[in-house]
């Protein structure tokens, strides 16, 4: 296994777990995978070409919040790749974990008044076991210390 997904929805709160992904990336020495989702669950399902409007801004937002992330992990000496996928965000989480055979996936934490968050706290505990179980990725987020070999021991 090889490889670091980070995934971010950007935003200030984004920079810890953009930060603890590339502290792991360079205490490994994996390859960085930058991925910014466009959540469609909150999109409404009539359709039509306010909706592909929307979904082009948001990618459009993703690239720019990705682009702003690599750059951050390039100017450390990290090489770092970035993907905005469509979808169902944990789907995509997972299946980008599956493609790579990512050994570490990088998660922020939600914030727990947020009742727009697609992962509430506990939402994302499972979440996180699920993808541990499913893909082998071991998961990390901005809280966890780091051991030199590149787990956590939180």
């Amino acid at each position: 296994m090889s490889g670091i997904v980070c995934a971010i929805r950007g935003g200030p709160k984004s920079r810890s777990t953009i930060a603890k992904a590339i502290a792991l990336a360079r205490e490994i020495n994996h390859p960085l995978y930058l991925l910014y989702v466009v959540n469609l669950d909150s999109m409404s399902r009539s359709g039509g070409c306010q909706a592909d409007l929307i979904l082009q801004r948001m990618r459009q937002l993703g690239e720019s919040v990705l682009l702003g992330a690599q750059e951050m992990a390039t100017a450390q000496g990290i090489v770092a790749e970035h993907r905005v996928r469509r979808g169902n965000v944990g789907e995509e989480i997972s299946g980008l974990c599956h493609e790579l055979d990512a050994g570490y996936l990088v998660l922020g934490q939600p914030e727990a008044h947020k009742e727009d968050n697609v992962f509430t706290p506990a939402r994302l505990a499972r979440f996180a076991d699920g993808v541990q179980k499913q893909t082998g990725a071991r998961v990390i987020q901005p809280g966890d210390r780091l051991t030199r070999e590149g787990g956590s021991d939180a």
